[in-house]
């Protein structure tokens, strides 16, 4: 068993006030789902965020159905979203009855393919059905090229809701990811950038969704002297206490940035230059990413080891990692929705891994998660270059051709490498075998031919 302390993807870090707010609660008793801290929570996160308004909720996901809700999303409807994401994006299409269609990624960003996503609206109007919404996700941080997707869902005439629930802090265009789209949705989960141990809001420049989105979230109760309810209504309202912990994490928030882009660069800096080990860069200098989480895509035909594997030798020395988002299309739940794909997302799932990024890492956590990677590489790294070497060695074999041979199984002795240099020897010793049957095969041909004359 490991000996070593637990080094976590991506833990909550507290900044130190956060108990001065939750006491504030405690000490007004206002420990319900309104308060002084849900007020200015909200204020906070709009100002932020570079939005008039802000709901503070008890999840992401309630954000978004919220969102569909307020769009007059029902059953038979189309929303059209990112297939690369977490479940969360895509569930409440479903709570709604209505069809999620699915968009493939594009390479620059990983996020929504805007060629896909106007191709699958082309199609779906002709088959009549125009999408009611769409849902980009900022994926691991990374800003979806909104200028793009803007662009064709003005055109279209279709409302865009943000998923930005990995993204607090990142920019695109010198704008806070979230506030493009016609509502954006934020997550405050624990293992996010900031946490409110669970939590999340919506955020929009229109007052008249936010003030909708909280009634909704308590239980659309109406303006009454009694329980007055027209509409069905739900509990999703941040607490007043769990909104104190959001107003202590949001006065470190570029803190936060700060330390989980470092944790990318250092990543990069000694991992990038091994063969076979790509990093996901920002485009170009419209891209601000928070770097929420660092990711890798490990090429096995030149490090010698795939993503599951690597991630099985980590979890060895207690390091905790994960594979990347499993693409929506390919999750037996969502089997039935229409899917505009480019094998992108799919590519990435198999070969990706997301590196602990927390922004409460020491220096030596992040030293041993360099040293670990960094044996199980060069180790990988010997077992393709030793791979080479017996297939040079056997092939020379196979050509008769001793000198090479000896060569190359030379160069495997250097290395140690016992197995190469057995299974190579089994194959010299069968060749040899074959080598001197055919040679009696040969003389006794001539024995033949010689009794007949």
């Amino acid at each position: 068993m490991p000996q070593n302390n637990r080094i976590y993807l991506s833990s909550p870090h507290m900044g130190g006030t956060e108990q001065n707010y939750i006491k504030e609660a405690f000490d007004t008793n206002w420990i319900a789902p309104l308060g002084a801290n849900v007020d200015a929570f909200e204020a906070t996160i709009a100002s932020y965020c570079n939005v008039r308004h802000a709901a503070a909720l008890s999840s992401g996901s309630a954000a978004i159905h919220l969102a569909l809700i307020i769009l007059g999303v029902k059953t038979g409807d189309e929303v059209i979203a990112s297939s690369f994401t977490f479940v969360a994006t895509i569930n409440p299409i479903v709570y709604l009855g209505a069809t999620p269609i699915l968009i493939d990624s594009e390479p620059e960003t990983w996020n929504m393919s805007p060629e896909l996503l106007e191709y699958a609206i082309k199609d779906r109007l002709l088959k009549g059905k125009k999408p009611k919404a769409i849902i980009p996700v900022h994926l691991y941080g990374m800003p979806a090229d909104m200028s793009k997707i803007m662009e064709i869902a003005n055109h279209y005439d279709i409302p865009v809701i943000e998923d930005a629930a990995e993204a607090l802090g990142s920019r695109y265009d010198n704008k806070p990811a979230g506030c493009f789209g016609k509502m954006g949705v934020l997550s405050f989960n624990g293992n996010k950038i900031i946490t409110t141990s669970g939590g999340g809001a919506l955020i929009s420049n229109d007052e008249e969704l936010i003030i909708k989105a909280r009634f909704l979230a308590t239980q659309a109760r109406e303006v009454a002297p009694h329980y007055q309810h027209n509409q069905i209504g739900y509990n999703y309202r941040m607490s007043n206490v769990l909104a104190g912990i959001g107003r202590g994490q949001m006065e470190v928030i570029e803190e936060r940035v700060k330390r989980r882009r470092d944790n990318y660069f250092f990543y990069q800096k000694h991992l990038g230059k091994y063969d076979g080990i790509k990093f996901r860069d920002e485009p170009n200098e419209l891209y601000f990413s928070n770097h929420w989480l660092t990711k890798i895509l490990i090429d096995p035909s030149k490090t010698g080891i795939n993503r599951e594997d690597m991630q099985e030798e980590l979890e060895k020395e207690n390091i905790e990692t994960r594979p990347l988002w499993k693409p929506m299309h390919l999750q037996p739940i969502f089997s039935y929705c229409p899917a505009y794909l480019n094998g992108v997302s799919q590519e990435l799932f198999a070969n990706g891994l997301c590196l602990p990024s927390g922004s409460n890492m020491s220096d030596s956590d992040r030293m041993r998660i360099l040293d670990a990677l960094k044996v199980i590489l060069e180790i990988s790294s010997r077992r393709v270059i030793n791979s080479l070497k017996v297939l040079r060695a056997i092939n020379a074999l196979n050509e008769l051709n001793e000198i090479n041979a000896v060569k190359h199984i030379n160069d495997l002795n250097d290395q140690k490498d016992i197995n190469a240099i057995n299974a190579i020897n089994a194959i010299n010793a069968k060749n040899k075998i074959a080598a001197k049957n055919a040679k009696k095969s040969k003389n006794a041909i001539k024995s033949k031919n010689a009794i007949i004359t």
